[in-house]
Formats: structure tokens, C-alpha cells, sequence
């Protein structure tokens, strides 16, 4: 019996070349399944951003996404939920998830971003 995903929506910096090569990493991991995930290109969207309650900084600093039932996750919520659909990533998923590593890797997550967003001149 086939379990039918269904879509979520990732908003991702498309400005940002690292996040671009990111979607397409994920697209060549997640093979069919990728279908299953909408990819909103943030850039210039800040209005709409603001209509869906996702704050437009937040948005360039943290990764989010809309899952099925129209919640929106971020950070390392929004990498677990989008990881957790592809195989290969399960497993990646529920490391970063666990209570010793989450932390740390947020940390390091946010000084990547903010180092990457000052490097480039938008923080």
C-alpha cells in the first residue's frame, strides 16, 4: 500500500547561490518524491511573506516551511520536516532532532547565515 504525501511548501532564499545549489541537492536526493514540495523563491516577496505571518527577516535568516495542514515551521523544525520525506535523509533528520545536537547546531546554523547575509550585504 502506497503512502501519499502531501505537499509542503519551502521558502528559500533564491538569491542566496548556496541555498539554490541547497534546493537542487534536495531535488536530486529526493528523486519523484521531490514532487511532492512547492519551492517559493523569497526574494521580493516581503508583503507576501507578512500575509502568511512569516517575518521577512526571519524568512532570509531561517529556513521555513508550510506543511500539509498549512502550519509554518522554521529552522531546524523546517529541515527535519523537509529531510524526514527522503530516505536517505531520514536518518540526518532524526540526529539533528536529538536534544544534544539541536542546540549546537542551531548555534552554528545562525552564525553561517548571519556571516553569509553580512558577507553579501543584506543584514
Amino acid at each position: 500500500m502506497s503512502e501519499e504525501k502531501k505537499k509542503i511548501t519551502v521558502y528559500y532564499d533564491g538569491a542566496c547561490s548556496s541555498c539554490i545549489k541547497d534546493r537542487e541537492n534536495y531535488e536530486k536526493l529526493a528523486g519523484k518524491g521531490g514532487d511532492d514540495v512547492c519551492w517559493f523563491d523569497i526574494t521580493g516577496q516581503n508583503a507576501h511573506l507578512r500575509d502568511i505571518g512569516i517575518d521577512p527577516h526571519k524568512a532570509l535568516s531561517e529556513l521555513h516551511v508550510r506543511d500539509e495542514h498549512q502550519r509554518i515551521v522554521s529552522e531546524l523544525d523546517a529541515y527535519i520536516l523537509l529531510m524526514s520525506r527522503v530516505s536517505l535523509l531520514k536518518p540526518l533528520a532524526w540526529l539533528i532532532g536529538l536534544p544534544v545536537i539541536r542546540p549546537l547546531l542551531s548555534s552554528l546554523y545562525h552564525w553561517i547565515v548571519n556571516r553569509r547575509l553580512k558577507k553579501s550585504g543584506r543584514l
